[in-house]
């Protein structure tokens, strides 16, 4: 199966602020801020973000420039940050195996798992993990597999990948990375400190080698190694 059957349950589809109509706002903002792939904007209408924070932010959930906490120190992108990384991504089309560095609460999983084949998403921090497996599960998707570990090293058995997408920041682009992009993949992540400067990446692999350029100033919790 290529993609996800999302359940019609009225947790899924919220209500209120956490409506089908609430998520067209968000994605007609996301429109005006200049995201113009429209599958990218067609899935984040179709993803239902509120189910992936704590109830108490789910009114929250479709504002576009706010990130969440979920947890363990860590927070979900903002939709406008999630929408531009994955529009990168998908500049020269969709690719078909697309690695994740940083399932978090799986929300970045979830728009990628339903524009790619097949998914391979690493996260360090178990509990995360296992909550956004379940979370995904109870939507359906069939097309994900994750792996706890550390971020640095990828997911090297699940190689090459046509796109590599990282949603913590690392402080250097990470060669065991480069290394398992396919010839023609691209990889997307930011790098820089921990509250210093942080740069948008984006990596591509020619016949040659790799090309880089720096498309936006952002802000994500950082890439640490080990596991817990």
């Amino acid at each position: 199966m290529t993609g996800p059957v999302s359940s019609n349950t009225g947790r899924f589809q919220g209500s209120g602020m956490t409506s089908d109509r609430t998520r067209a706002r968000m994605v007609e903002a996301l429109r005006q801020k200049g995201v113009k792939n429209e599958r990218v904007l067609n899935v984040m209408a179709e993803v239902p973000r509120h189910v992936f924070v704590e109830e108490a932010l789910q009114e929250r959930a479709y504002e576009v420039d706010k990130a969440l906490p979920i947890g363990h120190g860590q927070t979900i992108s903002t939709p406008e940050i999630v929408a531009i990384m994955t529009e990168l991504l998908c500049e020269k089309g969709m690719p078909k195996k697309v690695l994740e560095i940083g399932t978090g609460c799986g929300y970045q999983t979830a728009v990628l798992g339903k524009l790619a084949k097949d998914v391979y998403t690493v996260e360090r921090i178990a509990p995360l993990m296992d909550k956004a497996r379940r979370t995904l599960r109870d939507l359906r998707y069939f097309n994900i597999i994750f792996k706890h570990a550390d971020g640095h090293f990828g997911y090297p058995d699940g190689g090459p990948y046509d796109g590599i997408l990282m949603t913590a920041a690392a402080g250097y682009v990470p060669d065991e990375l480069k290394q398992q992009l396919a010839p023609g993949g691209r990889m997307v992540l930011p790098v820089g400190k921990d509250g210093g400067t942080q740069k948008l990446y984006v990596i591509d692999r020619t016949e040659a080698g790799y090309s880089e350029k720096i498309v936006h100033d952002v802000r994500f919790v950082p890439l640490v190694p080990g596991v817990v």
